[in-house]
């Protein structure tokens, strides 16, 4: 059965699941990494995937019949990625504009990277 699994950094990985243990690691073959912008998706293929336990966040079986009937569009590799690119440069943009103002108010966040030390 084919499989889809998002990992806790945001990744969706899709294939066939071959081996679960008592941890929830798990061992996917045939598997293509799917990138989602907007109403676009792109499939990159990866093979054979271990992925630790702890980093699982959502494990379901896919339906086949369904899965044709996306509203998605599918597009290459290429340019799936360079859109991923723009959206997150985008989003960088943002956020320093939105950090920028902050400051102006003589508000001040805490940087993404030392959350995680408290």
């Amino acid at each position: 059965e084919k499989h889809l699994v998002l990992l806790r950094d945001g990744r969706t990985l899709i294939g066939y699941l071959r081996s679960i243990d008592q941890f929830a690691n798990l061992v996917l073959h045939q598997t293509v990494e799917r990138i989602h912008v907007g109403k676009k998706y792109g499939d990159i293929p990866r093979g054979i995937f271990v992925v630790r336990g702890e980093n699982v966040v959502l494990l379901g079986e896919i339906d086949l019949e369904k899965e044709s009937d996306t509203p998605l569009q599918q597009v290459s590799i290429e340019e799936i990625l360079e859109e991923q690119r723009v959206e997150q440069q985008a989003k960088q943009e943002s956020e320093k504009l939105k950090v920028q103002a902050l400051k102006e108010r003589g508000l001040s966040v805490p940087r993404a990277d030392t959350l995680d030390e408290y």
